[in-house]
């Protein structure tokens, strides 16, 4: 049976769109993970740049500081560790700390040292398709070009093909209907030989899909749905809020889909 991996998120930040603050202190953000880990949380994505619309720019001391103590205390725990970061510099630092995936937004597009900072470690990276403006055209012909491409330089940098993922970036550089249509249409990425993650948690298209102005809280059943669209497509991990809701329905739908 494919178990479906659960990435728990852990926000450091005091300004992500759904808990902001909440963990942004070592000892709240340690207590979340470990309680994520009870769950069923296979990985911890650690995250201390909101990339939320209006977010504010930080810099990468800044970024650093949030980051580097959480996975410095949670490294010797049996959960994997994920840093959510676009930078070269806070990656090789979160590397050195023992973290062991870096989920990169831009794809190695945004920092030209990535690839070769995540090669050296032989650690894993997400390649999360993403653009500067809304896609035009067919979106997932622009998709799978580019996150092609991207993980073909990747592999050529030295990282392996088994440590690459790939994300379809639901929330970025997308209308409502593009992503849609990437829900329906999340086989053409699953089809490519790179692991997928599917990252759709109380997203705006999840609360426009449920209709009425939902909290970001009340989507996490909006968001199942979802999850249960990318097991049935063949995707390998969901990257959610709520753990304790995907433990228990993954365990019953990784044993009916009985791959």
């Amino acid at each position: 049976m494919k178990e479906t991996q659960i990435m728990g998120i852990l926000n450091v930040t005091p300004d992500s769109f759904s808990d902001g603050g909440q963990y942004n202190t070592l000892d709240s953000a340690v207590s979340r993970a470990k309680e994520m880990m009870q769950e069923g949380a296979h990985i911890i994505d650690i995250g201390g740049y909101s990339t939320r619309p209006g977010h504010e720019e930080i810099s990468v001391q800044e970024e650093l500081k949030r980051v580097i103590p959480v996975v410095e205390a949670l490294r010797n725990e049996a959960v994997l560790l994920s840093v959510d970061t676009f930078r070269s510099e806070v990656a090789e630092q979160a590397l050195n700390a023992g973290c062991d995936i870096i989920n990169d937004q831009w794809a190695g597009k945004f920092d030209s040292d990535m690839f070769e900072v995540v090669a050296r470690h032989n650690a894993s990276i997400i390649l999360m398709h993403n653009a500067a403006s809304e896609v035009a055209g067919d979106v997932m012909e622009h998709m799978v070009t580019d996150l092609c491409t991207q993980a073909r330089a990747a592999e050529a940098a030295g990282i392996h093909k088994d440590n690459i993922w790939i994300d379809p970036g639901i929330g970025f550089a997308k209308s409502r209907a593009q992503e849609i249509e990437v829900m329906k249409r999340l086989d053409e990425l699953t089809s490519l030989g790179y692991k997928v993650l599917l990252a759709t948690s109380r997203k705006r298209m999840v609360k426009e899909l449920l209709g009425g102005d939902t909290t970001a809280q009340e989507r996490d059943e909006g968001t199942l749905a979802t999850s249960a669209i990318g097991v049935n497509a063949g995707v390998d991990a969901v990257r959610v809020h709520n753990v304790a809701m995907h433990s228990k329905f993954l365990r019953v739908m990784d044993q009916l889909k009985g791959e």
